[in-house]
């Protein structure tokens, strides 16, 4: 199973997709243990709505993550489905494309 994320304006009735990503869901105690498995799956529960209200909460995630590599790769999935160094890029991008388009609407799909 995987974690389908992105980014979508909405105009005129139409929805315009300016990003989109997925990720296993075997990465989700790696985003908790980071602080931003809610900004990542669940951004609807805290009221995340658009890209600019994860933004920090991805900057400061992606540090942590980057500072404590092996305390991170402690919850690499045994199946090697779920990777620290696949998570890095992953999280790099999907905050890159925030900054780029800080208004678009958040969307995901787990």
């Amino acid at each position: 199973m995987s974690l389908d994320v992105g980014l979508q304006y909405k105009i005129d009735g139409n929805e315009i997709e300016v990003y989109e990503s997925n990720m296993t869901h075997n990465l989700g105690q790696m985003a908790d243990k980071a602080g931003i498995y809610y900004a990542l799956w669940r951004p609807e529960e805290k009221g995340y709505k658009k890209a600019k209200d994860i933004i920090k909460i991805l900057e400061k995630g992606l540090k942590d993550l980057k500072e404590r590599p092996e305390y991170f790769k402690k919850y690499n999935a045994s199946n090697g489905w779920g990777m620290y160094e696949h998570f890095i890029p992953f999280v790099e991008e999907y905050l890159e494309a925030c900054k780029k388009y800080p208004n678009a609407e958040i969307y995901v799909s787990r």
